[in-house]
């Protein structure tokens, strides 16, 4: 199994883990094809020009691992872009 696949299964658990952080996230959006654009202060967007499709969001801080809320609202993007 690639990384990316251990990283797919990780993120689309349900109920989302509570463990996961912006860096694999970063890791997953990528290898789906996303440029990572930095924003001002803990900004930062995610755009894949071959879906035409932008994430925004805010880095967590001060930790590296995202509320679940955001992952949440980021697991049905990842189901469209990365599976569909």
């Amino acid at each position: 199994m690639s990384k990316k696949d251990k990283l797919m299964k990780k993120f689309l658990i349900i109920p989302p883990l509570k463990n996961l952080t912006f860096s694999e996230l970063e890791t997953l959006l990528c290898s789906c094809g996303f440029k990572k654009i930095e924003g001002y202060g803990s900004a930062v967007k995610f755009y894949n020009s071959n879906k035409d499709i932008m994430i925004n969001l805010h880095k967590p801080h001060p930790s590296n691992v995202l509320k679940v809320y955001l992952v949440k609202q980021i697991q049905q993007k990842i189901k469209e872009i990365c599976h569909g």
